[in-house]
């Protein structure tokens, strides 16, 4: 078992830091390694979580049944166990809502103790998961299954949690709940009933503070501002409520052996698993996408490893159940609230933990002022949250409210297993009703070719009306079969080869134009698969076949129609599935970490080859991938601008100026110089920036820039290579970018594209020359960006 579980990288790979290799017998020993440094940014956002921790944990404690130390005992251990070993240094575990119905469960059927073994031997199963390194099969579980699961758990907590508002006890189900609220509202207390509307009051207003006012409040967690003043309150006023009860820990309840049919106990051990699992795991994926948003933050704080951050759950939950705490998992709340306090590393969450060990010893009496009904009101407005109008508006947008709806209402009536069971049945029958939808239309336009169009996944329940179609294309006539899916099998593509075979000996002609993904069991020369996206243009080949026998390839390019016909198949195939991520952008502003300053020649497309998407880089684009140096700029400021905005006002992390082979702006330098006589064009006037380049070439004293393994093919690829280096000595005198430098916030790269190799090779520090970059090299890490 021991080989299953990492070390913290943090601790064992420390960059910088001298080994025993580095220092010779004669040398004088080296000083103790510091294993646990505490940054100031950790510290302060450790009480941050702390603040909100605390309340928390004792209300999710109550909303369960369980005795109120358990929820500080997840709290203390989450953090701490899994702060120490986890994969996602900024995610804080413990007691969390979406387990709540859970143990709530499990504590009325079982008894506490047998809970608390459940917990137990439910860890075992997630270090069992995380040694097979299985941690991102949980993430194919439908987003529409996980939100509807998440909305479920937050109505039942609800729901229960009003009755303890309204001074009452909770029943067993939500049905029971729902059917004993009008007799729990005839027999209101009103004094409960007044704390909890004062602590949801708070609770909403806290963060609409309006101003400088609202800025330096809202550092304030709004539940601790929430639970004290009902605490105060209650104790000014002389209200006789229930309140936190903490009996001495002498007499706190450990985990004893299990009690009950195996059967239950497995299905028990099975659903604690399988919330915690994919609660943690969706929770780390979400961390991760706030902490990419972090310049400041290292790499290694911006990517889980999630196959640890599973061994590490399964550590803390037996812990945490052999000590008599609740289950635990990765908590959303807590996590967002370290994130956004500025931590920087996993210390964060440890210290929470401590802080929380803290107050249970030398807190008690404080503790035990704050009201039931405060807890149980913060807890309720935590469920309710978890009913998200985003979640709904997502699922809605992709078509899938009706898993959504299945799982949520599964969860509330039957339980969390049943309804995630409910939802995934459900979701892969939508999944199944989707691939079995295929339209398929025939027409002819009016140069009488036939246009079949399949739209849709083409699978061998469309194959007899795909073969009624095509048999409705006359003999000898042109035909132009249009694939817009993304997937084809086997007996759908024999049967289109089948027909063509036919229709083409028979005198006909047939063209086959992909335009979605690529397909199974299609060979590649069916369809453009490597260029699919852009194929109306028509302006690039990709297989072997002759281009010439359809009116469309043979009729006057006209490049509005191109246009229109590219941005028809955008918004038909595209649009729906960067809809989501470009609407993101759009409230969120753009945050690119790479300015790409390239050549405006059409055969150097970026997304391509540093396979960015929207976001990714801010691109300039000129002739000749130029930068004019501060003050040549004649009347043109738009590279300048461009840099200065990217640089002060984007705050991008690097810089790439990318040249070309076979550059035209860089032939025009060799045959026709501006310094030639003559009048200047624009063209000319602009190459002009240009001739700094030409002259590092000719000086004898400076190194040549060249590749790595082979010379420049000729005196156009040289001057492409020198015109990079050049290009960055030109970046270095623009004072935002020299501040930047200073400062140690900003990178200069240099990048060359050989067009006809399709290939890339980046400027290294010694010398410039351009190395190769090697596709093994990074296709594990996804650093092929440049």
């Amino acid at each position: 078992m021991s080989a299953c579980v990492p070390t913290r990288a943090s601790d064992s790979e420390r960059p910088g830091e001298p080994t025993d290799a580095a220092h010779p017998a004669h040398s004088p020993p080296p000083a103790p390694r510091r294993r646990f440094r505490i940054a100031g940014a950790d510290l302060s956002a450790s009480i941050a979580v702390f603040l909100i921790a605390l309340p928390l944990s004792l209300g999710i404690a109550l909303a369960t049944g369980a005795p109120l130390e358990s929820g500080l005992v997840a709290a203390a251990v989450g953090g701490i166990v899994a702060g120490v070993m986890g994969g996602a240094p900024l995610q804080v575990s413990g007691p969390a809502a979406g387990l709540t119905v859970v143990t709530a469960e499990l504590i009325q059927r079982y008894g506490w103790r047998t809970t608390c073994a459940i917990t137990v031997m439910a860890g075992v199963a997630q270090l069992g998961l995380g040694c097979l390194r299985v941690a991102r099969t949980a993430l194919a579980v439908s987003p529409a299954v996980v939100h509807g699961m998440l909305a479920g758990i937050g109505i039942t907590i609800a729901v229960a949690q009003v009755h303890i508002v309204l001074g009452g006890t909770p029943q067993s189900s939500v049905l029971a709940n729902l059917g004993a609220l009008p007799a729990q509202l005839a027999n209101l207390q009103p004094a409960a009933l007044a704390i909890s509307v004062l602590t949801i009051a708070i609770l909403l207003a806290w963060p609409r503070i309006p101003g400088g006012v609202g800025r330096v409040t809202r550092k304030i967690p709004g539940a601790l501002v929430a639970v004290t003043a009902a605490s105060v309150t209650a104790a000014l006023l002389g209200l006789s409520l229930p309140e936190v009860d903490l009996p001495s820990w002498s007499s706190h309840a450990l985990a004893g052996l299990p009690e009950g049919p195996v059967l239950g106990i497995a299905a028990a051990v099975l659903t604690t698993t399988l919330v915690c699992s994919v609660q943690s795991l969706l929770g780390a994926v979400a961390v991760d996408k706030m902490a990419a948003a972090r310049p400041d933050l290292p790499p290694s704080m911006r990517r889980s490893n999630l196959d640890r951050e599973l061994l590490s759950q399964g550590a803390s939950n037996i812990v945490s159940g052999s000590l008599g705490g609740l289950p635990v998992a990765g908590v959303a709340v807590r996590s967002t609230a370290n994130i956004n306090a500025g931590a920087v590393s996993g210390n964060s969450a440890v210290l929470h933990g401590v802080w929380v060990v803290a107050a249970t010893l030398l807190l008690v009496p404080v503790l035990e002022l704050i009201p039931l009904a405060s807890l149980a009101a913060l807890v309720m407005m935590v469920g309710i949250q978890m009913v998200s109008l985003h979640h709904i508006r997502t699922v809605t947008r992709h078509r899938e409210v009706l898993v959504y709806v299945v799982t949520t209402l599964g969860v509330v009536v039957f339980g969390v297993l049943e309804g995630v069971g409910l939802g995934v049945a459900v979701a892969v029958g939508v999944a199944m009703q989707r691939l079995a939808r295929t339209r398929i239309t025939h027409e002819e336009d009016a140069r009488g070719v036939h246009h079949v169009r399949v739209r849709g996944q083409l699978t061998f329940l469309a194959v007899p009306r795909l073969s009624r179609t095509l048999h409705q294309v006359p003999q000898g006539a042109n035909c132009v079969v249009e694939l817009d899916g993304s997937f084809m099998d086997h007996a759908a593509y024999e049967a289109l080869q089948g027909w063509q075979k036919a229709h083409t000996t028979q005198g006909g002609q047939v063209e086959v134009a992909g335009r979605g993904g690529s397909r199974i069991a299609e060979p590649a020369s069916a369809s453009h698969a490597c260029c699919r996206p852009w194929t109306p243009w028509r302006n690039h080949h990709c297989d072997d076949r002759p281009h010439t026998h359809t009116p469309e390839r043979t009729a006057p390019a006209r490049g509005g129609h191109h246009l229109a016909s590219g941005i028809s198949a955008f918004q038909r195939n595209t649009a729906p599935l960067v809809r989501g991520e470009l609407a993101r952008l759009a409230r969120e502003g753009q945050k690119p970490t790479q300015l790409f300053l390239t050549c405006a020649d059409s055969r150097v497309v970026t997304s391509m080859i540093t396979s960015s998407g929207p976001g990714d880089l801010f691109v300039v684009r000129n002739v000749g991938n130029l930068v004019p140096l501060p003050g040549a700029e004649s009347g043109d400021d738009s590279v300048a601008a461009a840099i200065e905005y990217a640089v002060d006002v984007l705050k991008v992390q690097s810089i790439t100026v990318c040249g070309h082979s076979g550059c035209g702006a860089m032939q025009a330098l060799l045959s026709s110089p501006p310094s030639a006589p003559g009048a200047l064009t624009p063209l000319k006037r602009w190459l002009r920036h240009g001739m700094p380049s030409l002259e590092r070439m000719g000086d004898k004293e400076l190194p040549w820039a060249r590749l790595a393994g082979r010379a420049p093919a000729d005196t156009v690829e040289q001057l492409c290579l020198t015109n990079v280096v050049q290009q960055l000595e030109h970046l270095r005198a623009h004072e935002s970018v020299a501040r930047a430098l200073d400062e140690g916030v900003l990178e200069l790269h240099g990048m060359y594209f050989h067009v006809g190799e399709a290939q890339a090779y980046l400027l290294e520090e010694r010398d410039p020359v351009f190395g190769q970059v090697e596709a093994a090299a990074y296709e594990d890490t996804g650093a092929a960006r440049a």
